[in-house]
């Protein structure tokens, strides 16, 4: 029988405004850049960055060190509420036969 990772079923999209909830990175902000549904793993730009050092090439003759965000996990991030500047969970509805999502704090419509 095929080995089937279930995929995570979430209300965050890719360029929405998040706050992080929980951890080291707690109250940092920023846009998600990607959105991984199979590990339940997203990138938030300039939060949990993480050094990389890079190898001599012909490109980069002396090497050196990038600063690059890592993954965090989707249950610690909450979307950022745009009019009362703090996280909120999301609810659908259902208007003119689209769903649409909803700040649950504000009511006020995500794009």
């Amino acid at each position: 029988m095929a080995d089937k990772k279930k995929k995570i079923k979430t209300r965050i999209k890719v360029n929405d405004e998040v706050v992080v909830i929980t951890g080291k990175m707690k109250s940092k902000k920023g846009k998600i850049l990607a959105l991984d549904r199979e590990s339940g793993k997203v990138i938030v730009q300039g939060v949990n960055l993480r050094k990389k050092f890079l190898r001599p090439s012909q490109e980069n003759p002396k090497g050196g060190t990038v600063e690059m965000e890592s993954p965090l996990h989707i249950s610690n991030v909450q979307i950022l509420d745009s009019k009362t500047k703090k996280p909120t969970r999301i609810r659908i509805e259902m208007k003119d036969g689209k769903k649409i999502r909803i700040a649950v704090k504000s009511d006020k419509e995500l794009s």
